[in-house]
């Protein structure tokens, strides 16, 4: 399987692409110092695969490159972030004024 997640800030969204097919998404909002995950869904052709830890990591990734804090309203993200301490540090209480 060639899984690969990409950044679609033209939607708010990382996307993880299967073959090149849309498979999943994680939604977010943002302000130029924190991203808020609104919404986390992978579809259920794709259940079970392991695709939303994946897009789960690799978004976080990416937001640590750029140096963000995130915010969780998604319940998938935020089990996820629970699930590997290592990804805590990425967490702010509230958001912070721009």
């Amino acid at each position: 399987m060639d899984a690969k997640v990409v950044h679609v800030p033209e939607v708010d969204r990382y996307e993880i692409r299967v073959n090149g097919e849309t498979a999943g998404y994680a939604e977010y909002m943002g302000t130029d110092q924190v991203t808020v995950f609104t919404h986390t869904e992978i579809d259920d052709k794709y259940a079970g695969q392991g695709l939303g830890n994946i897009l789960a990591r690799e978004a976080l990734d990416s937001i640590r490159t750029q140096g963000r804090g995130v915010l969780t309203l998604c319940p998938f993200i935020r089990s996820w972030i629970d699930r590997h301490p290592e990804y805590a540090d990425l967490l702010v209480e509230e958001e912070p004024q721009s």
